[in-house]
């Protein structure tokens, strides 16, 4: 496992800074600059890598034949293109390429792709134009952002969305946001293939759906110990015996977490009473506890390709050549983001299987569904119904998007990992997700008001508790939920902060703190 870190960060008069190398970006890098969190400086000793492999490009692709550069691309690689100084083959690939359609995607998420391929630029294999990186950097100081729409890669790379952002580089395609755009870059045919060769946007994409993910995974189990709680749950689920005979480390660390939320002993003394709890308690480190591996083995796969030069061709220095190679198919990703949705969608499943618990009486010693003294009250009876209907959304954003297939430009593409629609379904799920767990929210606190019940003081979920009986309604009576549980939602990521303050210092946690401590 890699140790979590941010790349070479610091601090000046104008705020902080993410230096760029293209060796050692994280993905908590790549969200503080799609956040406007911090702005890229790009290390000297990156540029000069880039500036080598421009150079040698350029010499490379004088006198032999390069594929994009003194050819064509796809089914036209075998078609020479003119090279002299006037072709114009490069700006027509741009243009030819910028084709992405439907909806513009949001700034943050642009943001992302430029800060992602100003980094892998900076790795020096794609042979570009350095000035390139330069004005990226800029665009992402100052605030501005090409447009670009959402449809055009099937995971062989990002190559319409990077055209887009290739044109608005050259002057021909139109700036988003507050800031001034970056001057306009003598883009040619050593520089077109060069900039859209990259995943970026996938990429990019990727990190933002990771890094709010992995954070609600963890304010889930805030939320699931007040419910365990309201209920009178047993802490023998989450013993380290238990966890020292099964020793996963994912599950060890959820297990460790709880204890501290919960302000439990490592051998906690069994409760009078049932003898053990359902599964939405019981089974909270054995499942997400494999929500946690599946972001820590997709964070590993991220910073290799954020930090990778996977042009094709690979322009190397040192050999003074060319590599023709297959190093933009995604399949690592795409498995990977496929393997951490299903993983998030069981943790949201458990989470309503303890909302349906919150409203038995047998468990609450409360009235059916948290009602109210009124004959017939349904009190939250409709949760679970919305959370069952954003769960449902949740179960269709896990399809496994790497079972995809496309044959594309005359059949000399004949595969596709669909990496970027495993991205777009792993950022669709987040806001599902946090619905779910905001319904759970509002169960769990109205429960615990109702019987009086508080956490210690000297736990972590006494802050929890007391941000959510400030924030959500505390009326009993009969009354839509709506905006209860839009504000539960809300707290979720405050949640994440106290999920990742319980854990300072435990033995087995760090590693799940990664990108949210």
């Amino acid at each position: 496992m890699k140790s979590s870190r941010i790349a070479d960060t610091a601090s000046d008069d104008r705020g902080a800074v993410v230096v760029l190398d293209g060796r050692g970006m994280m993905v908590a890098d790549v969200v503080r600059l799609a956040e406007s969190d911090a702005r890229p400086v790009p290390a000297t000793d990156g540029m000069k890598r880039a500036e080598e492999s421009w150079n040698a490009a350029r010499e490379i692709a004088a006198w032999g034949r390069v594929y994009g550069r003194s050819t064509g691309v796809g089914a036209n690689r075998n078609e020479d293109v003119p090279t002299g100084a006037a072709a114009d083959h490069g700006l027509r690939l741009l243009r030819s390429h910028a084709g992405a359609i439907g909806a513009e995607l949001p700034a943050r998420q642009v943001r992302a792709m430029l800060a992602v391929r100003a980094n892998q630029l900076l790795a020096g294999g794609a042979g570009l134009r350095p000035s390139v990186v330069t004005a990226l950097c800029r665009a992402l100081e100052t605030g501005a952002y090409p447009r670009v729409n959402e449809f055009g890669s099937v995971g062989t790379g990002d190559i319409a969305a990077l055209a887009q952002m290739g044109l608005a580089l050259a002057g021909e395609h139109p700036w988003r946001g507050p800031g001034a755009a970056p001057e306009p870059q003598p883009l040619d045919n050593n520089d077109a293939l060069a900039l859209i060769s990259s995943n970026a946007l996938t990429l990019g994409q990727s990190a933002l759906a990771l890094h709010e993910l992995r954070g609600l995974i963890g304010a889930t189990q805030v939320v699931a110990a007040l419910s365990l709680m309201a209920v009178d749950g047993s802490h023998e689920a989450y013993a380290l015996p238990v966890h020292e005979a099964r020793p996963h480390p994912g599950s060890s660390a959820v297990a460790e977490r709880m204890r501290r939320l919960l302000g439990a002993a490592d051998r906690p003394t069994p409760p009078l009473g049932r003898i053990q709890d359902p599964y939405g308690f019981r089974c909270v480190p054995q499942i997400h506890g494999p929500a946690h591996d599946a972001a820590n083995a997709l964070e590993d796969v991220l910073t290799v390709e954020i930090n990778a030069a996977a042009e094709n061709p690979l322009i190397s220095p040192e050999d003074m050549a060319a590599y023709h190679h297959g190093g933009f198919y995604l399949a690592q990703l795409a498995l990977a983001l496929d393997h951490f949705r299903l993983a998030v969608t069981q943790a949201a499943r458990l989470s309503t299987s303890r909302l349906s618990t919150l409203n038995e009486p047998a468990f609450t010693r409360l009235r059916p569904f948290l009602a109210d003294g009124e004959p017939a009250s349904s009190g939250v009876m409709i949760l679970e119904y919305a959370a069952g209907a954003a769960l449902g959304d949740l179960r269709a954003f896990s399809a496994p998007a790497s079972l995809g297939h496309a044959v594309l430009s005359r059949g000399v593409e004949e595969q596709a990992s669909f990496a970027s629609l495993a991205a777009r379904q792993t950022l669709r799920a987040c806001e599902a997700y946090r619905m779910v767990v905001g319904c759970e929210l509002v169960a769990a606190v109205r429960a615990l008001r109702q019987r009086g019940i508080r956490p210690d003081p000297e736990t972590p979920l006494a802050e929890a508790f007391a941000l959510a009986d400030s924030a959500l309604e505390a009326e009993l009576a009969d009354r839509p939920l709506t905006d209860d549980v839009t504000a539960a939602a809300g707290l979720l990521s405050r949640f994440t902060r106290l999920w990742a303050e319980s854990g300072a210092g435990t033995s087995v946690g760090t590693d799940i703190l990664r990108g949210t401590a």
